[in-house]
């Protein structure tokens, strides 16, 4: 049986570890704070969830989800990622992380600097990092369903994303590949395709979210599925 990675524990986290193990995988969860932090999540995900380190879940996981905030990316199992397909989940928040020169002027992004720190063998995709946690919980559908929604990748190795739709797909998403790493920029926080798009109204009714907690008029939005075709308009105009 597949098995997820997961380190991080937040909304997103938690989201995908439901979904994942409603999918039939086993999940293997970790946090900075110690594996009796999560029991109560693993009694509610039942017996196909575990809990451990974070270099366990980073050996024990076929893929591999970080799910951190990008000022902790660099306290990452370096080894235990060796040869692993490693999601990438974060956007960088200044506010939260504090000022980094290369995010700020464009010339990286964040999943790029993780991929720089974990090293050349280990591949970073970029996923999961433009749609609000409460939308991920409830638009996912079966294969071939009129209204399955896509969310957009970005990376370096065809065969990781590859790898990443395989997991996108057995979590009920359709996939969007943006490119390499560097693509990422185009579904970051501020971009057409970050956070909107899963809404019930057109992003022209909301205007481009930021980085950060997102606003109230905006949670108070109903989830609306988002196609393959819709989502590669709206990384166009990026």
């Amino acid at each position: 049986m597949a098995t997820l990675g997961l380190i991080g524990s937040g909304r997103i986290g938690t989201t995908l570890a439901r979904l994942a193990v409603n999918g039939g995988l086993d999940i293997v969860l970790s946090n900075s704070r110690g594996p009796q932090t999560l029991a109560g999540l693993v009694a509610e995900l039942g017996p196909r969830a575990r809990a451990a380190t974070p270099a366990e879940a980073a050996s024990a996981g076929d893929w591999v989800v970080v799910s951190v905030p990008f000022r902790a990316y660099d306290s990452l199992p370096r080894r235990p990622l060796a040869g692993k397909t490693v999601i990438d989940t974060g956007n960088y928040s200044p506010q939260r992380d504090g000022r980094v020169e290369a995010l700020d002027n464009g010339s990286a992004t964040s999943s790029e600097l993780l991929q720089r720190y974990l090293g050349e063998s280990a591949h970073v995709v970029k996923a999961f990092n433009n749609i609000h946690h409460t939308h991920l919980a409830v638009l996912n559908r079966p294969a071939g369903a009129e209204d399955r929604t896509a969310l957009p990748i970005a990376g370096d190795s065809d065969e990781a994303k590859r790898h990443t739709t395989e997991l996108l797909d057995t979590l009920g998403y359709d996939t969007v590949d943006a490119g390499s790493l560097a693509q990422g920029r185009l579904f970051a926080p501020g971009t057409p395709a970050y956070g909107a798009p899963y809404t019930e109204l057109p992003i022209e009714s909301f205007g481009s979210l930021a980085a950060g907690a997102a606003p109230a008029a905006f949670l108070s939005l109903k989830a609306g599925p988002a196609s393959a075709a819709e989502v590669r308009a709206l990384l166009a105009k990026a």
